[in-house]
């Protein structure tokens, strides 16, 4: 391994518990090798979080240049009084 460098942590007994549990049962051959691939696992999951919101962040950014005009609330509030009139005319046709 290169460029290696000491480090020393603290941790609460549970952990070092489970840490040395996955070594004695041969799953990890040292303690460290337990802490990498942790680490290993959220470097992972901070990236797929980082892509996350960059995908949100474009898709924000690609919402707010749409050159098409803005719906207003009282667009959304028709649409959807349209929907629930539809919606229970529907029922009584089949009531």
């Amino acid at each position: 391994m290169q460029n290696v460098e000491r480090m020393s942590i603290t941790l609460p007994s549970d952990m070092v518990s489970q840490i040395r549990a996955q070594v004695e049962e041969g799953r990890y051959a040292s303690n460290s090798e337990v802490i990498r691939d942790a680490l290993r696992l959220w470097q992972e999951r901070e990236a797929q979080r980082l892509e996350r919101i960059a995908s949100v962040r474009a898709r924000i950014a690609e919402a707010d240049s749409d050159p098409r005009p803005s719906v207003t609330d009282a667009d959304i509030e028709q649409h959807f009084r349209d929907r629930l009139s539809r919606s229970l005319n529907g029922r009584a046709d089949h009531a």
